[in-house]
């Protein structure tokens, strides 16, 4: 079966309710359940970092989540990913089951 195209979001507040998308963003969180529960991380993905300080208002946001995974190597709060799959509305979150994904390289201001 041929896969659908992917729609590329760069406006997180434009993420469709259902469909393939594709996108880049960085790890606001992370969660991790504990070890009596099914294997399952997940992660809140904005798509600007969160300035200094932290964030003083809420920002349009996407969940991924790894089933059967206990913890993905390089993927951390703070980290910057491009990744690509099918969104759904899960309580309300935008939410991808297991995404393709890239991680990307940290940009340095200091240029």
């Amino acid at each position: 079966m041929p896969q659908l195209p992917a729609v590329t979001i760069n406006d997180f507040s434009q993420l469709p309710d259902r469909g393939a998308i594709e996108a880049r963003g960085h790890v606001d969180s992370v969660l991790i359940l504990p070890s009596n529960q099914a294997p399952e991380y997940a992660v809140l993905v904005a798509a600007q970092p969160a300035p200094p300080g932290g964030r003083r208002g809420t920002v349009p946001r996407i969940r991924l989540v790894f089933i059967g995974q206990r913890r993905v190597p390089g993927i951390d709060a703070g980290t910057m990913l491009a990744f690509r799959g099918t969104v759904g509305v899960v309580d309300n979150i935008h939410t991808i089951y297991n995404p393709s994904y890239e991680i990307l390289p940290a940009i340095e201001d200091n240029e």
